[in-house]
């Protein structure tokens, strides 16, 4: 990796003063303003040479200075007018000096919160491609959970979120962070914690931890299908996480005999609570 190149915080900060920025909570725009850490993010993702890279919520382009200046081939996405502006200024050079490149994109990534936004989705990368952001915390499980149910998700994803998200992203099942959006994700990434982020490399300093996640594409991927069905029944079981299996699918099904002869099928305790179960188990429940 080459060394960074990014300009000093004064010039960033020059800019948005002219262009009378605020930050803004509702948006979640803390920047991580820390070279280091946007460099050690970089070797995090354990991208190939030459990667096709999309970051969600460019900001100023931190992270992504150190991205082209790696030699990958950048798709950003930046919802504030602003910043887009700001970061297209200071990346084009960037990039026309580097074996990288950079396309930005001037959208919200999430269409009414739910679904991947259009422009996104019809720019994304033909082959192999990789996320890797400093999430906005308040889209953060939504847009993971949107890319991970895409034809041709992302290879891997590696995300700066808060440190309470990345616990329940990267959790293990049978914890008290194993949730729903752990077990969604579970079905088709292997998940683990990279490392902690103080508030004190960010500008403004947000109020928690943040902490890097990394998620690797498994070889086996379920169908579509299959995924849409384990995501129906993963939401039933964990509105009711405190609450035995059997009755929940039982409701679920309208039918308790056959919800109990599934659960005994796959050899799974009928008064087991849902935070017990892992990915698997709940695909293979799906099916049965």
């Amino acid at each position: 990796m080459s060394r960074s190149v990014r300009p000093p915080w004064q010039e960033f900060r020059a800019a948005l003063e002219a262009q009378g920025f605020h930050p803004s909570k509702r948006l979640g725009q803390n920047f991580m303003l820390d070279v280091n850490t946007a460099r050690a993010i970089v070797a995090d993702a354990e991208l190939p040479p030459e990667a096709d890279v999309v970051e969600v919520g460019v900001g100023c382009g931190f992270l992504s200075c150190e991205l082209v200046a790696a030699g990958h081939r950048l798709l950003g996405v930046e919802v504030d007018r602003r910043l887009f502006e700001i970061a297209k200024e200071f990346l084009e050079p960037l990039a026309a000096e580097s074996s990288g490149s950079v396309e930005l994109i001037r959208a919200d990534a999430l269409a009414k919160k739910r679904a991947l936004a259009p422009e996104l989705l019809e720019r994304l990368p033909e082959g192999d491609w990789h996320l890797v952001s400093n999430l906005p915390y308040s889209i953060a499980s939504p847009l993971m959970v949107s890319f991970a149910r895409l034809e041709r998700p992302p290879k891997s994803m590696t995300v700066l979120v808060q440190l309470e998200v990345a616990e329940r992203l990267a959790a293990e099942p049978g914890g008290g962070a194993w949730g729903g959006l752990s077990a969604k994700l579970g079905l088709v990434y292997d998940a683990r914690l990279v490392r902690k982020v103080g508030p004190q490399l960010f500008w403004p300093p947000p109020k928690v931890d943040s902490a890097v996640a990394r998620f690797a594409l498994r070889d086996e991927r379920p169908t579509d299908a299959e995924l849409a069905a384990a995501d129906a029944l993963i939401d039933v079981c964990f509105q009711a996480r405190r609450k035995a299996l059997g009755g929940t699918l039982g409701r679920f099904l309208g039918d308790k005999p056959r919800a109990l002869a599934a659960l005994e099928q796959l050899g799974i305790d009928p008064s087991a609570r849902p935070e017990s179960l892992g990915p698997r188990a709940f695909l293979e429940l799906s099916r049965a």
